[in-house]
């Protein structure tokens, strides 16, 4: 069980009547069913009357009654990737990752508000960000991607590969070893599924071509699903993302910005907005080269983000 991910986190859940029962992970969530996997293979799970699949993500661990095979618990989530939708509903990416793997290309691509919001998503997940650059060979200065890559979080992995290779999986290694879980996020067509079926050692992921001109790409991916790596672990592809709204990220970007974050107590005013106020020791590091202003701007428009669009409890409107 170890080799899919179970550790003593979950076992600590189980009660001493749920002796009977399986626990089984969950490779893939559809509208109507779900598909799981145990130690010996695929495993059928039913769920219970009236239960919606969407209460589950791929990589949760649940239990199973091994006669009925209807769900009996899901057990509690050691992470979880989600994110908020426009209309506010909540979008379950994946649960129990280990690592999470920006993927982003050297090209148009190559957003570093966007890398951001990424990397807020994973902080606030509770996985450890990767990022990984694609079509490096197909760049003027891949140098340079990197360069400015390095300043997005501190102690980022920043890995260079290109994913239809297996020196691809080699690079990618460490955080691909047995029982570990790991997700690709990123815009379509910069290479995730590739890196997928590279890392898994097959062609099950469609793969597809981007549009010169602006380097979008086509969604080949429109679910998720947890697939076996090659080296022991486990991965999600998820579907490219075209926006990502920022929301219930505090903690994410405090790690994201983590210069800014320091910082804000040294201010002379506890509710500083490190815009305008005297003794602003964010602003007095804008004055002495040593933060950048267009940090700060970004970090600014996020946070704002991120306070308006926190969900609203029943009954109660916005305060304005």
């Amino acid at each position: 069980m170890a080799g899919l991910g179970w550790s003593d986190f979950f076992a600590d859940q189980l009660y001493a009547d749920e002796a009977g029962l399986a626990a089984v992970r969950i490779v893939s969530v559809h509208r109507a069913r779900l598909g799981g996997v145990d130690a010996e293979g695929p495993a059928e799970v039913a769920l219970p009357p009236k239960t919606q699949t969407g209460d589950y993500a791929v990589g949760d661990w649940v239990l199973v009654d091994p006669l009925t095979r209807l769900v009996a618990r899901r057990l509690e989530r050691r992470t979880l990737l989600a994110r908020r939708l426009g209309d506010g509903s909540q979008q379950l990416g994946g649960a129990n990752i280990d690592t999470l793997f920006v993927v982003t290309s050297c090209n148009a691509d190559f957003s570093i508000a966007r890398l951001e919001r990424y990397l807020a998503l994973a902080n606030q997940a509770g996985t450890t960000p990767v990022l990984v650059l694609t079509k490096a060979d197909t760049a003027a200065d891949a140098a340079d991607y990197r360069a400015r890559a390095e300043g997005l979080q501190r102690d980022l992995p920043i890995v260079v590969v290109d994913p239809r290779t297996p020196a691809a999986a080699e690079a990618l290694a460490d955080w691909c070893g047995s029982g570990q879980t790991v997700a690709v996020v990123g815009s379509s067509g910069v290479g995730k599924s590739t890196l997928v079926n590279t890392l898994t050692g097959s062609a099950g992921q469609l793969t597809g071509g981007i549009r010169e001109s602006d380097a979008k790409g086509r969604h080949t991916t429109t679910s998720r699903s947890l697939h076996p790596i090659a080296a022991g672990g486990w991965v999600i592809d998820t579907p490219g993302i075209r926006t990502l709204h920022v929301s219930e990220m505090a903690e994410g970007l405090d790690t994201v910005f983590a210069e800014i974050t320091e910082l804000a107590p040294l201010c002379r005013f506890r509710d500083c907005t490190h815009a305008h106020e005297p003794g602003c020791a964010v602003q007095a590091a804008v004055k002495a080269g040593t933060l950048d202003p267009e940090r700060l701007a970004r970090w600014r428009k996020l946070s704002d983000e991120n306070t308006s669009n926190q969900p609203v409890a029943p009954g109660r409107g916005r305060r304005r």
